[in-house]
This record gives C-alpha cells, structure tokens and sequence, in this order.
C-alpha cells in the first residue's frame, strides 16, 4: 500500500480558497473544497448584475470546472457548521457527514453587518452573492413598473426614490449605475412616468464618500455622483429602517427600495474554531494565517484579522484574499516537503479602484493615481482581465463596449418571486 498523503480541506472558494486550491495544484496532497454554492463568484462586478448591466453567468462559473484539471481536488457542495479541531473534521449541515482533514484553510467570507439592527435586513438587502444581486434587480426594475401604473402623486414619488446605505465602493457604485439607469436607460421606455425623474440618495455616516481613498480622489468622486443627480448625505446615520422607509437623525425618508452597503461581518469562523476574534468576528491570526495554538488551521480573507508589517489591518479586498491563498498553500507545501517556513506573510498593496457611473472611475496604485475618463476604462480592463471564466473576458469586454456606446443595459429581466418582508 502506498503512503496516505496529507488531507487539505479548503471551506470556501471564493478568491481566497480558489487560489489556495490552484497553488496546491502540485503539490503531493489530497485536496477538498468545500462550497454552499457551485460557483465562484467575481464579486466586483455583483454591482453590475444588480443594476441589469450584466447577467449572472458572466460572473459567476462553476467550481467543478474550474478546478476539473486538478486531479489532487475533490469539490464538495456543501454548508459547513462547525469544525472538530481534536478529530479533525470539518462539519456539514447534514450532521451525518464530515470531512478529515490534516490541513484545514478557512476562507469563508462575510456577511452584512446591519450593526445590532438585524430586524433590517429584510428591507435593506445587501449585495454579496448572485441571489443578492438579482433580488436588489427585481427591486429597482419593479419599483419603475409599479410607479408606471401609480395614480398617485405621493405614491409614485416614493417608488421612484432609492436610498443607498454606505458610501464605500459598492455604495458609490450602485448609486451612480441606478441614477444612469434612470436617466438613461430607462428614460424612454415608459410612457406614464419620466424615469429621469427617479432621486437617488446615498446616505454615509462617515465625513466622506470612499473613505478608504485619499481626499481628492473621495472628493471627485462626490462631485461624480452629484453630477449624475446623486443626492450625498454625509455625516448622516440611519437610526430607522422599515418596509416604508429609513429615518436618519429626525428625518424621514419615504421609500420602496433601500439598499445596505454599510459594513461586513465575517462568517461565524471563530465559534467554529473557538478562536478570537475582533469586534466584526475576524479571527485574530499570526504572521502565518494560522490560528493561535492551532498550527495546522489558517484563516484567510474576509474572515481573518491580518496585520501588515507596520500594524494596519491588512483590507479585506480580492488582492489580499488572493495573495494569503497563495502564501497559505506555500506553508503548507513547504511544511510536507520538510522546508524551512516562509517570512512571516506581507500584503503587497495592488491599489483601490472604483467606478462612478459610466466613464467616471477612481484608482489608487502605490505608483499612479487616476481620476475619470481614462481611470474608468483602465477599472474595466482590470476586471476584465482577473475574469476567470473563458471565453468570459471576451463576452463581458464586447457586452461593456456595446453598452458603451449605446447605454443599453440588456439583462432588465424581473425574474423570481418577490422575497417576503
């Protein structure tokens, strides 16, 4: 009989747990990844699904045919409920079923955070998966339909007004692409209502929209917005939200669609692993990725608390869930080869990018910064080209070129029922 090779067992394929199943592609272990969804999801571009610029499907390709030429990977679709770190086992929902690992990897993303008020949930959706998107789509396209066949004033004024919660990438972005959508787009299919008439009104209760940006680059991005007829309020908390609309400070806002892009929760890894955690449930890990006391188990994106060299928490953005994937698989091959360890990890800042709309786009490289026309279409290139699907870089450029020049949008499709409040 040969030698059993070491189990790695990935929880998540989202960035992180995709290039940490790639990286292991040579290496002489048996590998399980492990997924609620069948899909890898490009989540940058969710935003895009959302607001009908782009279909699911050029987003979003399956695991197994990701991963079909890796031989060593076995792709399990799955929830995970828990971990038995003394037996090894990653537990799954049905509790008659676990996997054995000798290497765990946990990379299982986040969830919204609606800061204590979970009761709001269910009027504001966030944006973090495909269900997501085409929920937040039937929403806004629905809310012109019902505003087309509206008698009344009020009525109609309160459909055609959205609120967006958060003013980071995703805010911004869902902003500047609805107030398009409505000035553009849709402006000449309905005959009852002018769909130009629709306010969008991105709310922050921070002092500035894109935080995470140096001033000048949040600064243009605010007179972006404003120049699409985004309504910007900062400074401005919400301390309401129900099926009628959000209150902020002693100020009521009438609307049918709210959107929250307000902040994150990591996914429940630390009660799983007993592991500490920060105030948003990231799991405290060492220069390594490793769990404290737990050498064999790694936490990496979204659901860990790195630190960089000089003590900033490292972002929680694709880059960084990309690279920890390749430095945890490295430990690891290093580690079954009988190597010495790697350096302690050490993020390497690839930059902030973010779009305003069509032709409107901020970045942020450690060597370059770039505002507009030429920031906008270098944000496309650079999405395109991190696309993992093929031919799908080529469908999504040609789809974006086409949108471009005629400002169509071709997925305004309001399929599936409407979620329950």
């Amino acid at each position: 009989m040969g030698v059993e090779r070491p189990r790695v067992v990935i929880v998540g394929a989202g960035f992180g747990g995709l290039f940490a199943a790639r990286a292991l592609a040579r290496a002489p272990v048996d590998l399980t990844v492990i997924d609620r969804h069948n899909y890898h999801l490009f989540q940058p571009l969710l935003y895009q699904v959302a607001t009908a610029g782009l279909p699911p499907s050029d987003i979003a390709w399956p695991i197994r045919s990701i991963l079909h030429r890796q031989r060593n990977a076995t792709v399990l679709l799955d929830e995970v409920t828990g971990v038995d770190l003394s037996g090894h086992r990653v537990k799954l929902r049905d509790r008659e079923h676990s996997v054995l690992f000798d290497y765990l990897i946990v990379a299982a993303g986040s969830t919204h955070s609606y800061f204590g008020h979970e009761q709001w949930r269910s009027f504001a959706p966030g944006l973090k998966s495909i269900d997501d998107a085409t929920h937040i789509r039937r929403r806004i396209l629905s809310a012109f339909e019902l505003a087309e066949m509206q008698p009344d004033a009020g009525a109609r004024e309160r459909l055609l007004r959205f609120v967006i919660v958060g003013a980071g990438p995703t805010g911004v972005e869902l902003a500047g692409t609805i107030a398009e959508l409505a000035h553009f787009t849709l402006a000449a299919d309905f005959r009852r209502i002018d769909p130009r008439s629709a306010r969008v009104v991105l709310v922050e209760a921070g002092d500035r929209v894109l935080a995470q940006f140096r001033e000048p680059q949040s600064s243009y991005a605010q007179r972006a917005l404003e120049k699409l007829g985004v309504e910007v309020r900062l400074n401005s908390a919400v301390t309401e939200c129900d099926s009628e609309g959000v209150t902020i400070g002693s100020e009521r806002i009438e609307t049918a669609t709210v959107l929250w892009a307000a902040g994150v929760a990591a996914a429940p890894v630390g009660s799983w692993l007993g592991a500490a955690t920060d105030r948003s449930g990231r799991v405290l890990v060492g220069p390594d990725l490793a769990v404290p006391a737990q050498p064999n188990v790694f936490v990496i994106g979204d659901a860990a608390l790195v630190r960089s060299a000089d003590g900033a928490r490292v972002p929680g953005v694709a880059p960084a869930a990309k690279q920890q994937g390749r430095y945890v698989a490295g430990v690891i091959a290093r580690r079954i080869g009988g190597l010495e360890p790697p350096a302690p990890f050490r993020y390497r800042n690839a930059g902030n990018l973010a779009t305003i709309g069509r032709k409107r786009a901020v970045i942020e490289f450690p060597w370059l910064t770039l505002r507009g026309w030429t920031a906008w279409w270098l944000w496309g290139i650079a999405h395109i080209y991190f696309l993992v699907g093929v031919p799908s870089p080529l469908v999504v450029s040609l789809r974006w070129l086409w949108e471009y020049l005629t400002y169509s949008r071709g997925a305004r499709l309001i399929t599936g029922a409407e979620q329950a409040d």
